[in-house]
Order: C-alpha cells, then structure tokens, then sequence
C-alpha cells in the first residue's frame, strides 16, 4: 500500500505542525536521470529517494521557508544543487566540484558490480555480507565528505548525507 501524500505542515498522525516550515526536503528531482545499467543500481536509485523523502534534513544557510525542492545534476564536470521552493521559485544554487568525489564514485560502482555478481553466481553468504561491509564503508566515507564539502552552504544530518550520495553515484555512472 502507498504511503499517503501529506501536506506542507500535517504530520503522519494529520496534526498540524506548530514550528513553521520544515528544514527537509519536500521533493528531488533528477533531471539528468536516465537508466541505470543494472536493476539492482536502478534499485538503489530509487530507494535512495523513497529513503529520502520519508525523512530528511536539509538546511540551506540562509534560504527562508522550506521544505525544499532540490534539483540535482551534473553540469559541466560539477555536481549541482538548485534548491528551490515548492512552486518551483529558484531559492540558491550550489556548485560542487566532482573532484573530490572520483575515486569514491568508481570504488563504489565496483562494488555495486561485485555485488550484483555475487549474487548471480549464487555467492556464498559470507561474501555478499563482506560486499555489503564495504559498501556501507564507502557510503559512510562519501556522506561524509559530501557533508564537508557543503558545511556553510547546507547543513546535512548523516542519513541524508549518505542517501544524496547514493544520488552523486547514480548520477555519474560512468566518469
């Protein structure tokens, strides 16, 4: 069964929030998205945003209101976060170098592609959970440094840190 859509201000129980706008985000929108190479990475994605939406903190420095609307893509070898309001009014825009983020990107994917084949080829348990031990190392690394490189700019807790990272890695599937 789907989630119920809720309004800006009414909680899961339909009470109405008292502290005004949230500093989350409301909806992500890929617009450079085009299939993922694999189910399992087309998987991820999606989670990633399911995951995000259900729970999030986002909190652009010095952006009034919220929630947020965040357009991410890549453009011209930099990672782009165009944050705007929820009728779409342009609110900041943030440009990050790739740079920093290369090596994890690749080491990631290569896991991703370990995984999938450990699974095809009826991998042993024991091997899909070290895969998953890496993997969870990486994403730990790349929220981490995705958080650093935003500080001053957009205050981020871990789990939202982790999940957008996912989106980078979806984003630049080949670099």
């Amino acid at each position: 069964m789907a989630e119920p859509t809720l309004a800006p201000g009414v909680t899961t129980d339909g009470a109405h929030e008292t502290s005004g706008p949230r500093r989350r985000l409301s909806r992500i929108e890929l617009p450079d998205a085009s299939p993922l190479p694999s189910p399992y990475a087309e998987a991820d994605r999606s989670q990633a945003v399911a995951d995000l939406l259900m729970d999030n903190s986002f909190d652009p420095d010095g952006v009034e209101g919220g929630p947020f609307v965040l357009h991410l893509c890549v453009r011209e070898g930099r990672l782009a976060f165009d944050i705007r309001d929820a009728d779409e009014r342009p609110l900041r825009a943030i440009l990050l170098a790739l740079g920093p983020f290369r090596r994890l990107i690749k080491d990631y994917h290569m896991i991703v592609e370990s995984h999938e084949r450990a699974v095809q080829e009826g991998g042993m348990e024991a091997r899909i959970q070290a895969i998953d031990m890496g993997r969870r190392g990486l994403h730990n690394e790349g929220a981490e440094l995705l958080a650093e490189r935003l500080e001053g700019r957009i205050a981020l807790d871990f789990e939202t840190a982790r999940r957008l990272f996912t989106l980078v890695c979806a984003l630049h599937q080949r670099m």
